[in-house]
């Protein structure tokens, strides 16, 4: 199968593997895992912040995150298609004992503008607005990203009200190689940041959370009450490392695809797509006729896996073990339709 789910599917290669393998390994409870000490200073290093935090998934970093900037009661703005808010089964309430307060953005990105429209009273029977939490790129934005500026406002506006700023760079890569934007600017823009290896870089397994050195201590407590205590992560820390030396140049191979596809799809009288909106490696489109589901079962039996992103809407998501060959294959299952 051609799959284009999600970019979390991809396998390790072997060069990864054998990174892996030899990887120099302790116990991270201990913090005794010099493989994973080192990569959690290198990335704290490359983003302009103090420390870092390797821990198993985005949705856990992004949790310690909105954890160790609030407390009980408070709330987090943040757009509706944000994953905190989508996909995170709840747990910024469950958690943290916080609520989230989503706006409707522009592709699942947020203006100071609208930002200011949500900010609360400090009266003793309001949430207090503590966070202002955003995703770049966008997942249900369909991968949209964020510019320079568009990111200064936001974290000017935050900082002029005493807010804290959280940025989910669940796809920060793709974000980076749409933009050119250095890393380091993230770091100087927001109070935490995530950042993920499993998506489009291809590591098997991981995220990071990035923060101040008092941060990081508490939220690395906090890692261990949730059950994030790791033994010998070296192992994974090395994929992840192997993922950003080796396949970051492959991200802009897989926007490329992404855009032909899109294209392609502009054109097809049975889908509707604005391929302009198309910044990065994540496509949604439009089913005309029918719905999402009957649209993917076509798909499906050419051998081409994608996903419903709403009741007439699919997401095709790129990346670097979806080939040039792989993507004329797609091209000519539009023939089905």
């Amino acid at each position: 199968m051609i799959d284009l789910r999600s970019d979390t599917v991809t396998k390790p290669t072997p060069g990864m593997l054998k990174a892996m393998i030899e990887a120099d390994v302790g116990d991270d409870v201990f913090s005794e895992d010099p493989t994973a000490n080192a990569f959690e200073k290198r990335m704290a290093e490359l983003f302009g912040m103090e420390a870092g935090l390797f821990v198993p998934s985005g949705t856990m970093s992004n949790q310690l995150c909105l954890n160790v900037l609030t407390r009980p009661g408070d709330e987090v703005i943040i757009d509706e298609t944000g994953h905190v808010f989508n996909y995170e089964s709840g747990a910024a309430a469950h958690l943290s004992s916080i609520q989230l307060r989503p706006l409707k953005g522009n592709h699942g990105k947020l203006t100071p503008e609208l930002i200011k429209t949500a900010i609360r009273s400090k009266n003793d029977w309001d949430p207090h607005t503590r966070v202002i939490a955003i995703e770049n790129t966008t997942n249900k934005g369909g991968g949209a990203v964020y510019t320079r500026e568009e990111l200064l406002a936001v974290s000017n506006l935050a900082t002029e009200n005493g807010f804290y700023l959280h940025l989910d760079g669940a796809r920060i890569w793709n974000a980076m190689a749409a933009t050119g934007i250095e890393p380091e600017f993230f770091g100087s823009i927001a109070d935490t940041l995530s950042i993920c290896f499993s998506k489009g870089l291809g590591a098997p397994v991981g995220s990071m959370m990035l923060a101040g050195g008092d941060v990081i201590r508490r939220a690395r407590r906090m890692r261990k009450m949730w059950g994030g205590g790791m033994r010998q992560i070296g192992l994974l820390a090395a994929a992840a490392e192997y993922a950003v030396d080796h396949h970051q140049k492959m991200l802009e191979d897989d926007h490329r695809r992404a855009k032909r596809f899109a294209e392609a799809v502009s054109e097809h009288p049975s889908f509707n797509i604005d391929p302009e909106t198309v910044e990065t490696n994540i496509v949604l489109f439009g089913v005309i006729e029918g719905t999402a589901d009957e649209a993917l079962q076509t798909f499906s039996e050419a051998g081409i896996g994608m996903v419903p992103f709403g009741p007439k809407t699919i997401r095709a998501t790129f990346h670097f073990q979806v080939d040039d060959e792989d993507l004329d294959k797609v091209l000519k299952a539009l023939d089905n339709f």
